[in-house]
């Protein structure tokens, strides 16, 4: 199978059975991406593909086949970090950080969907030009990502000063 990961062009052999977190973590090493309930409910293995937002652990690696992957090793580095994992330790958006890849990644997916106009269930009014992205707005949108230890005030801080901000500039 061959898929571009993080800007690289990757080959990888796999059963065909083998999710993509799987294929990521145990394949290709690329270990930040977490496992945590390995069924969909938790978001740590929250990835992005073509710039949406999915639960790897539900996904079939050969479903993404040619696809771009980005996991959180694609999203900044310790010394160039992005400005949204800059504003995760600034606003104390994690504790043990097991989360915070997957929190990470699906706050990217989210800002995009709404640069796309795209609603969420308590997006209040359809016909606005721009949604506007309120507390419950945002924390709707995080709603598939948990944290065990409680950083959410962090985390929704961080995502709004940061991505919310620019995408709104």
């Amino acid at each position: 199978m061959q898929f571009t990961v993080n800007g690289a062009s990757v080959e990888a052999s796999a059963d065909i059975r083998t999710s993509l977190l799987d294929l990521l973590r145990e394949h290709l090493h690329l270990t930040g991406t977490k496992k945590g309930c390995n069924q969909g409910a938790c978001g740590a293995c929250t990835v992005l593909v073509d710039g949406v937002r999915i639960n790897s652990c539900l996904a079939l690696a050969v479903q993404y086949e040619g696809r771009e992957i980005t996991t959180i090793e694609g999203v900044g580095t310790p010394e160039a970090p992005h400005p949204l994992q800059a504003a995760f330790i600034e606003h104390d958006g994690f504790q043990c950080g097991y989360c915070t890849p997957g929190q990470i990644c699906s706050a990217l997916g989210a800002a995009a969907e709404w640069q796309r106009g795209v609603p969420s269930a308590v997006t209040a009014d359809l016909r606005e030009d721009r949604i506007r992205i309120d507390h419950d707005e945002l924390r709707e949108r995080m709603s598939g990502n948990l944290c065990r230890c409680g950083a959410y005030n962090g985390i929704v801080d961080a995502i709004r000063e940061t991505l919310i901000v620019e995408s709104a500039a």
